[in-house]
């Protein structure tokens, strides 16, 4: 009679680490290019729907899911970030070979600094207070520089046209990002937005630069996982895939719906947003812990 009864009562505990799956599939899909930062959303929904999985398989699917995200930017952008199609002209591919070293230049500082800290940044900065202050300052970061930038000319208009100074400097503002709540995308585009970058090519660039950053982001976590002695078993591979594949489909609508939206439209309702998440990551976890 236990036998009958517990085989049912498994399969739909299952089923629901499923749903588990596919929500954070499309948290992650939606968070990771949005200007409002996917770790904030992720801790609060894991806080919620928390996976009943050992803790470091866990912590390897909320980075490992990133792959479905960054898969949509090649998908979207195939024509833009490769050169190697006959119908390319020669300056076309040297424009696309310079932005990828661009590219290069641009994450540099964030992947060295990452890799030397990403220890102590798990240790010490992945907890709701930090995540709620970024949140906020971000959002009120995101509104000045609205207003700052209100009928200004942008002197960068498409991505092409940056120069390797930019770049750098962009990918300097990207080391923010290492802070969670921050926002990767939205680090990137403020700093490209104060330095004179279009919003369109901003969120562009930002999009390309997290293909190695998110390689290497999830390169780094699956190989601490299996360093550590964790191993996968069937079903949490089934979890893995899942996610990874849910983020992807989401990830292709949210980038089509950002880059349409920057071009009609300034980020301000993203930094109230933001100001709001903050007050409610704060809110939640001052009244359960």
């Amino acid at each position: 009679m236990y036998l009958l009864n517990s085989a049912p009562s498994a399969a739909i505990d299952k089923f629901i680490e499923i749903l588990k799956v596919f929500l954070l599939g499309i948290v992650e899909g939606v968070t990771e290019w949005l200007p409002v930062s996917s770790t904030g959303h992720m801790i609060l929904l894991d806080e919620i729907l928390r996976l009943n999985v050992s803790e470091g398989f866990r912590e390897m699917f909320l980075v490992v899911i990133q792959l479905g995200a960054i898969a949509a930017v090649p998908v979207l952008f195939w024509d833009r970030l490769v050169p190697f199609s006959s119908k390319k002209s020669a300056e076309e591919k040297k424009q696309i070979y310079s932005l990828w070293l661009k590219v290069i230049v641009g994450v540099l500082p964030a992947a060295v600094i990452g890799l030397l800290l990403d220890d102590f940044l798990d240790a010490h900065l992945y907890n709701f207070i930090v995540v709620a202050i970024a949140l906020a300052v971000y959002g009120v970061a995101f509104i000045l520089v609205e207003k700052l930038k209100k009928g200004s000319d942008y002197r960068i208009e498409s991505v092409y046209d940056l120069s390797y100074r930019d770049a750098a400097l962009i990918g300097a503002f990207q080391c923010l990002s290492l802070i969670p709540g921050t926002s990767r995308s939205g680090s990137t585009i403020l700093g490209g937005m104060l330095m004179g970058v279009s919003r369109p090519a901003a969120s562009e660039f930002s999009f390309f630069m997290a293909i190695p950053v998110m390689l290497g982001a999830s390169g780094l976590k699956t190989v601490k996982f299996f360093l550590d002695g964790g191993s996968l078993g069937g079903f949490e591979w089934l979890l893995l895939l899942i996610g990874v594949f849910v983020s992807f489909l989401v990830s292709l609508l949210a980038i089509k719906f950002l880059m349409s939206f920057v071009k009609r439209h300034s980020f301000i309702p993203f930094g109230i947003y933001r100001i709001a998440l903050g007050a409610l990551v704060i809110g939640y976890f001052l009244l359960t812990k």
